[in-house]
């Protein structure tokens, strides 16, 4: 496992330590889960980047045209 060392702002800090403290994790629990679906966000955007212009050329151009077609 790695280690990764960041600064926080005192806001940013003390609204980390609260959640911690409500949820029952630590503060590394909820960085590391905030990473990960900041990374699956990513991913998501890249991929479907990557995915419009065959969207486009098919046919759909808004996320309405997909749900049509898949109700």
């Amino acid at each position: 496992m790695g280690t990764l060392t960041i600064r926080l702002d005192e806001k940013l800090e003390r609204e980390l330590a609260r959640l911690a403290k409500r949820t029952g994790r630590s503060k590394s629990e909820v960085a590391r889960e905030a990473l990960r679906r900041q990374l699956s966000i990513q991913r998501f955007r890249a991929l479907r980047r990557g995915a419009m212009p065959y969207a486009a050329a098919a046919g759909y151009l808004t996320d309405e045209d997909v749900f049509r077609n898949v109700s």
